[in-house]
């Protein structure tokens, strides 16, 4: 059933649909399909293939020119489908974000040429949304000239010229005033995200580019009232700089139908990490969207996305489908030999123009979306269904204190996380951890300690008949829990003749859309490292 019912909007600090019902967004951005990314192919850091135009080169250059236009095509028209977007909508997300580079639109020449292969796509793009209930937001992700400095923005020299050089200023504005004029219409379209990450932070050692921060407001303002000559409708997404956590730039409301649109890796996974943004919506009247994160373990989704949405802030996850992945929902197999293309960027040896051809066919079977890998466990942890695993530090936080957690103790804690709980959080270990992978930050390695009468409340959803809960947990030799689901008793756990973590399972279950599962210690000094729902 199409669940689009008119333009989206703001609505002093939510977003309201034509009908003027509230809309949480909660969706996934389609990265690499018109701006490719070097590391969702794996490229392990190389710099020759880390941007859309270095990885065109590449390709090029292994597979010949005819190839690779040929390789471009088939790459465009497969790696999102009438399927992926179907089975998005399945899943139970209302909408997508589409990342865009320029050159997919306009031809990279001097003056305004329009590309219609490119809009073409978008056209399909959006049918299928429309088709699914899918609110769909254009992102301008890779502007004329590049507005980050970055390979994320494919620009060619590392800086952000589309606030430097006249002619990619002037092709960004045109680009966005005939988006508008083409989409002006389309209800479908949930907004217009005007620049992904502008003006990122430490751009060369010797030079901060930070005195642009007045241009990516003139930007703003001009796009917008260009914009608004050909549409009256649609919502504006904006973003701050340095990686869109810099609120510097709203300083004032661009317009009166706005989101602040933030992005957050690599935090801590509670209301900390969303103070900065919940005070400038209080402050300016607006509405936050959370519109890119993620690239993190599943369990960070299951902290971070509950408490996103019990805030009134929706999200959009980074990124639906990449290379042998586990926390995007689809995966892509890697296609034998791939590593011979990763290693001739970094000096090594070149394959043959037939090895390359036969690695990039099987990329482009291994693409499609009936031959990926489907991460289940990603959606799962998500929206918290049967099979996640939630951290015992991740309790609720709303409604609150005396009502999903105790806060019997003294607030703050040396963490930065769950600050004004006035629960106790400890080190799972007193060993020192490597970082794991690139947006680590060590939320995992904390556990809730809980002493007699103190309590937290971890809401599940979708409990079917024959679910149970597991509890990893350590307790003192004279404590003892009871367990509970929405006020029912589910069972009383007394400590077994051994020290350390155990497992505890707790059967009994009641079949429910949504339930809090309350952990209250009656005596003794307990320490929850998780909390799991079991499958049936």
């Amino acid at each position: 059933m199409n669940k689009i019912k008119g333009f989206l909007r703001a609505e002093g600090r939510k977003i309201v649909n034509g009908a003027g019902e509230e809309i949480i967004l909660k969706g996934w951005g389609l990265g690499n399909w018109l701006l490719p990314e070097g590391y969702m192919w794996l490229s392990e850091g190389s710099s020759r293939f880390d941007r859309p135009r270095r990885i065109e080169a590449v390709i090029r250059e292994l597979t010949g020119s005819e190839y690779s236009k040929s390789f471009w095509e088939k790459f465009r028209s497969r790696f999102i489908t009438r399927e992926d977007i179907r089975y998005m909508a399945e899943l139970g997300y209302n909408s997508v974000r589409l990342p865009i580079n320029w050159r997919i639109l306009m031809e990279d020449e001097p003056g305004i040429i329009w590309k219609e292969d490119g809009f073409r796509l978008i056209d399909s793009f959006l049918d299928w949304c429309e088709e699914f209930g899918l609110y769909a937001f254009l992102d301008l992700h890779g502007a004329p000239g590049g507005q980050t400095g970055h390979n994320i923005d494919d620009s060619v020299d590392d800086l952000p010229r589309l606030f430097i050089d006249q002619d990619s200023w002037d092709k960004g504005i045109a680009l966005w005033k005939e988006l508008a004029r083409r989409y002006k219409d389309r209800e479908v379209v949930g907004g217009y995200d005007l620049l992904n990450e502008p003006l990122r932070p430490g751009l060369t050692s010797d030079k901060n580019l930070n005195y642009l921060l007045p241009r990516l407001a003139q930007f703003y303002d001009e796009a917008i009232h260009e914009i608004r000559k050909i549409d009256k409708n649609h919502m504006f997404s904006l973003e701050g700089q340095h990686w869109a956590t810099d609120n510097s730039v709203f300083y004032k409301k661009y317009d009166d139908n706005m989101v602040i649109h933030f992005h957050r890796y690599a935090c801590m996974p509670g209301i900390e990490s969303f103070k900065p943004y919940l005070e400038i919506s209080e402050k300016l009247d607006v509405p936050l969207w959370l519109g890119e994160t993620g690239e993190n373990m599943v369990e960070w989704y299951a902290a971070m996305y509950p408490l996103s949405v019990s805030l009134g802030i929706g999200y959009n996850l980074w990124t639906w489908k990449k290379m042998e992945c586990k926390n995007s929902p689809l995966s892509i197999k890697k296609p034998e030999g791939w590593e011979k293309v990763i290693g001739y960027t970094k000096g090594g040896p070149r394959p043959s123009y037939e090895e390359a051809w036969k690695i990039f066919d099987e990329y482009l079977e291994n693409i499609v979306f009936e031959n990926c890998v489907k991460n289940e466990d990603v959606n799962i942890h998500v929206f918290r269904y049967p099979g996640c695993r939630v951290r015992g530090t991740d309790f609720d936080l709303l409604p609150g204190k005396g009502v999903t957690f105790s806060g019997f103790r003294k607030e703050g804690n040396v963490y930065n996380y769950q600050t004004e709980t006035g629960m106790k959080l400890v080190p799972v270990s007193d060993t020192p951890m490597n970082r794991r992978f690139f947006f680590d930050c060590g939320w995992d390695q904390l556990s809730l300690e809980m002493e007699t009468d103190e309590f937290a409340v971890y809401s599940f959803y979708r409990i079917e008949e024959g679910c149970s809960l597991r509890l990893e947990l350590s307790l003192a030799r004279d404590a003892s829990l009871i367990v509970c689901q929405d006020g029912t008793v589910l069972k009383e756990i007394k400590p077994e003749n051994k020290e350390g973590l155990q497992e505890i399972i707790v059967d009994g279950l009641k079949p429910s859309e949504k339930s809090g599962i309350k952990v209250l210690v009656k005596s003794g000094v307990v320490r929850l490292d998780a909390i799991s729902l079991l499958k049936a």
